[in-house]
Formats: C-alpha cells, sequence, structure tokens
C-alpha cells in the first residue's frame, strides 16, 4: 500500500510537471551569436535582429534586455507574442572610439522556460585613419598642438625636470613661434622657432625646481605668441607639483627626522548660519628629533588661515594655526581640504578636512 501512495505521488508530480511545459511559453531564436565581421570605426552603427518563435503553447513575453555595455542599444518586441508568432530581439553597435575586436553579450528575460536567453555579437573594428585634427586638437588661430596643458606632474625641489608639446603650422605662410610672462624657474623655447607652412615642431619645456620659491601645487598661464601678436586666449598652461626629494634618506636619518602630529585631522563645525564666517583653530605638535619645517599651507575654495604662530618647530615643541571657513553663498553639507606642506618625510603634504552644514538663507 505504502509503494503504491509513493507510486502515485510521483506520477502525480510527473504529470504536473508534464502539464506545465506543455502550458509555458518558450523562446527559441533562430541564432544566438551573430559575427559583424570586419567593420569601419567611422562607417557608422550597425544592428542586427535575432528572430525568435514562441515555440510553447502560452503568450510569450520579454520583461527586460540587457547589454554589457553601453556600445549596445538593445530594443525588441514589446507585446505578447502568440505561440507559433515571431519575434525579435536588436541588438545596435556603435564602434566610435572603440578600436580593435569585440565580444558582447545580451541577456534576454522573458516568461519562457529557462527564464533567461544570452545572444552574443562579435566583430573587428578597424580604427579609422587619424587626421591633422586628431594629432593636433588643440589650436591657436593656424597653430596646432597636440595639447595646451604642459603637465610635469611632479618636480623635485632640487630637479631640473622636462617636457614637450607637438605642434604643427596649418598656413600657408612661416610661423614665428615665442612665449611671454615665463617665470623665471621655467625655460620654454619653440623648436625651431620659425615653422614653414605644414612644418611639425614643438614646444620645449625646461622646469627648474631649485628655482621656484613655493611648494605644492603651482599652475602658471603662458602667452604663445605667433608672428609677434599677442592674443590673450592663446595660453599653453604649465603645472607641476613641488615637493622635496626625501628618497635619499637613510634609514638612520629618517629615523632623526622631523615628526607632525595633529591634535584632530578630521573637524566638524555643526550647523552655521547662511553667510556666518567660521573659525576654527587647527593644533600641531613635533613629536621628532629635528627640526620641524612648515613649507606651506593651502585650502580650497571658500577656507582660508592664519599663518601659524611658529613655521619652525624644535623637538617636542607645539603650535597652532587658525582655519577660517567663509560659505558665501553656499548652502547644505560643506566639505574644506586644509593642505599643510612640511619637511616631515613620511608626512609632506598632509590633509586635514573641516566640515559642516550652512542652513538655508
Amino acid at each position: 500500500m505504502k509503494k503504491f501512495v509513493i507510486s502515485l505521488f510521483s506520477v502525480l508530480i510527473f504529470s504536473s510537471y508534464i502539464i506545465a511545459q506543455q502550458n509555458s511559453a518558450n523562446i527559441s531564436f533562430d541564432k544566438e551569436v551573430h559575427n559583424f565581421g570586419k567593420i569601419k570605426e567611422d562607417g557608422g552603427k550597425v544592428e542586427y535582429e535575432f528572430r525568435f518563435v514562441n515555440t510553447g503553447s502560452s503568450p510569450l513575453i520579454i520583461t527586460n534586455v540587457k547589454a554589457t555595455c553601453g556600445c549596445t542599444s538593445p530594443t525588441w518586441t514589446e507585446k505578447p507574442v502568440m505561440p507559433g508568432q515571431k519575434g525579435f530581439v536588436k541588438a545596435v553597435f556603435n564602434p566610435v572610439r572603440r578600436p580593435g575586436n569585440f565580444n558582447k553579450s545580451i541577456f534576454v528575460e522573458s516568461n519562457s522556460e529557462k527564464g533567461r536567453s544570452i545572444l552574443k555579437i562579435t566583430g573587428e573594428v578597424l580604427p579609422r585613419v587619424k587626421t591633422v585634427k586628431d594629432y593636433y586638437p588643440k589650436t591657436m588661430g593656424d597653430l596646432r598642438l597636440e595639447t595646451n596643458h604642459m603637465a610635469f606632474v611632479t618636480v623635485y625641489s632640487d630637479q631640473m625636470k622636462t617636457d614637450k608639446v607637438k605642434i604643427k603650422n596649418t598656413s600657408d605662410s612661416k610661423m614665428k613661434i615665442t612665449l611671454d610672462k615665463v617665470p623665471k624657474y621655467l625655460k620654454l623655447t619653440a623648436v625651431p622657432e620659425v615653422l614653414k607652412p605644414g612644418e611639425e615642431g614643438y614646444l620645449l619645456g625646461v622646469y627648474d625646481g631649485t628655482k621656484v620659491n613655493d611648494w605644492g601645487f603651482i599652475t602658471d598661464r603662458i602667452i604663445v605668441k605667433i608672428n609677434d601678436e599677442f592674443k590673450n586666449s592663446n595660453r599653453l598652461t604649465i603645472s607641476a607639483k613641488i615637493e622635496e626629494d626625501f628618497s635619499q634618506l637613510t634609514e638612520q636619518e629618517l629615523i632623526n627626522a622631523p615628526k607632525i602630529v595633529f591634535e584632530k585631522k578630521t573637524l566638524n563645525f555643526g550647523e552655521i548660519d547662511y553667510g556666518e564666517k567660521v573659525e576654527t583653530v587647527i593644533n600641531f605638535k613635533n613629536e621628532g628629533k629635528s627640526d620641524l619645517i612648515i613649507r606651506k599651507i593651502r585650502t580650497t575654495c571658500g577656507c582660508t588661515t592664519v599663518a601659524p604662530k611658529k613655521t619652525i618647530l624644535k623637538p617636542g615643541e607645539s603650535s597652532s594655526f587658525i582655519a577660517i571657513f567663509n560659505p558665501g553663498s553656499r548652502t547644505g553639507k560643506q566639505k574644506k581640504s586644509i593642505y599643510v606642506i612640511s619637511n616631515d618625510p613620511k608626512k609632506s603634504n598632509e590633509r586635514l578636512m573641516i566640515s559642516g552644514i550652512v542652513k538655508e538663507k
């Protein structure tokens, strides 16, 4: 009797499964992978329709279609597909700025038996032929530049560093290039100084860290004169971060180095009224074994500081400075950074944070 009940139960489960299969939708694609082959980067978008049939016995509904990245824009049959009827999922691929082989997946969610189908598009994007504008996107009249920003990144205070920017004369006449309002720690020259029509050259920059009387991030904007003509818009931006080079210090020198320690590195001024200025005192101490020198204190917009009472601290000495936050017309949550540059080899550019909430006017 017990065996009979078990057998009957198994038959019922199997029968239910068969009925469910017969009454469900089923999505059957004619192909699940499409290869576009070789396509041109500048040839425009390509698309392909994956066709399918509902081979089930219930209406098929595609609930969602997702692509692996934004370069495929799928559309699909959004209305229910009746048994035996056809539908589609269209994939659109944009090859712009995507040279090389590609293999993208499209996930199709539906009420079919398997729930999710995975389609793929593949191919190879042939890179477009680059033009003068691609190589030299920045312009100063008929002078084209690969960039209008010469970034030296980090320059040590005892270092000279070089960099260059490629240029091209796209005019029909000679072009004399000179640079104006150059600070003493920079040497900038055009090579060659006179560019023939269609000729390429470069702007050569030499940054002398030994002549910079400053620390941290420094930006200069240099006037580029073409045939001795001054145009305020023709500017080359020069940037560098001036730091002290501690890489050659011995282990003993590091042990004997200064050490800056702040009482607090994060300060919250709470809620303040609209337009109200807030002052806070920032205390610090030299817990090292040699003199601590405060090189510079730099703040982000809306925050200023008063010079420390002491900028050279003997071992064990303390000092402080005042940070002033002026919200101006700002409201809501505010976060400002203060950077303290010192000769502490392990914390030469320490960042402090002050924050709070400015009430509405």
